[in-house]
């Protein structure tokens, strides 16, 4: 009798502790094999819980504290003590996250996607063909290849793959700021344009200070009317990549190759990230029409064809030992 007055004095302070669930979700993370004390730690972290160790006792006197599930949850702030403690304990609200890095095209995106939500790769190939969602986004090419932005997403169970591929993309819209459209007149023909320049840049760059000298070059390229001959653009052409692009590479029958079209490709080769789509947006003010890249990942650039000639052999010396 006693048990049962104590309980329902925690399930009033409970109730009173919750209020009506406001705002976007929230991800929390429970590790496998982590306490109920962890997890609480973490709820309280994230503003779900404002008095852990009331809401522990709480957990403790109902007996829910010995089974919570591990997982990624989303839960809203002012959800009530025991309707989080009914998802933690249920396995209600988990998610599966996805993490797409910079420079991941959909040949990686794809079968990571399908693994994560448990969905079969025909159907996530499909999602990224979607004639509806490349008609929104208005370009020319049959995919969505480098408009899925990358970044962290957390799924709930039973989201489908054409829900994933249209929030990935929403994601790139909400990056691509406003006032960049109002400037591609001056500086490409279109968004599509700049979204194709980032992706190689993207797949260039090593170092982040290089990027948007890496953009001024191949723009440079294109006004003096000479070819591109971007490496990535190539492997992407081959559909995989290689340590080093050979001379057999380049003779590929595609127009992803600019070792033979000039211009940019038809579109994107991968998914850029926010700074190689600001570098390619605002390229550096450098007269450079090459670069190489050197063992450490730094690229060094050069006007003339001589100049880089030279820097090109000094990128495959082994460097001195010092005196």
């Amino acid at each position: 009798m006693k048990r049962t007055v104590i309980v329902a004095a925690f399930s009033s302070i409970a109730a009173a502790c919750g209020t009506e669930p406001l705002g976007p979700a929230i991800r929390v993370i429970v590790p496998r094999g982590a306490s109920f004390a962890v997890a609480t730690d973490s709820l309280k972290a994230k503003g779900l819980v404002g008095a852990p160790a009331l809401f522990r006792a709480y957990a403790r006197l109902k007996g829910d504290d010995r089974h919570i599930k591990p997982g990624t949850y989303l839960l809203k702030r002012g959800t009530s003590w025991g309707a989080i403690l009914s998802a933690l304990n249920g396995g209600r609200g988990i998610v599966n996250t996805v993490t797409i890095p910079e420079g991941f095209s959909l040949s990686r995106i794809v079968p990571l996607l399908a693994l994560r939500l448990g969905v079969p790769v025909d159907s996530v190939t499909a999602a990224v063909r979607d004639t509806v969602l490349i008609a929104r986004l208005g370009i020319p090419t049959p995919t969505v290849e480098g408009y899925v932005f990358p970044d962290t997403y957390a799924f709930p169970e039973g989201t489908t793959a054409r829900q994933a591929v249209d929030e990935m993309v929403k994601r790139f819209e909400r990056e691509w700021k406003q006032e960049w459209t109002a400037i591609l007149p001056g500086l490409a023909p279109s968004r599509h344009d700049i979204v194709t320049l980032a992706s190689i840049v993207e797949k260039e760059a090593r170092k982040p200070e290089e990027r948007s000298v890496i953009a001024a070059v191949y723009l440079n390229r294109i006004r003096e009317g000479m070819l591109l001959q971007a490496d990535p653009t190539v492997q992407y052409a081959l559909g995989k990549h290689t340590p080093r692009v050979l001379y057999k590479d380049l003779e590929i029958d595609s127009p992803y190759n600019t070792y033979r079209h000039p211009g940019l490709p038809p579109g994107p080769i991968a998914s850029p990230g926010a700074a190689s789509l600001a570098a390619a947006l605002f390229p550096a003010r450098v007269p450079y029409l090459y670069f190489v890249a050197y063992p450490d990942g730094h690229h060094e650039f050069r006007n003339t064809i001589a100049e880089h000639e030279a820097a090109v052999r000094g990128s495959r010396s082994p460097p001195r030992s010092p005196p």
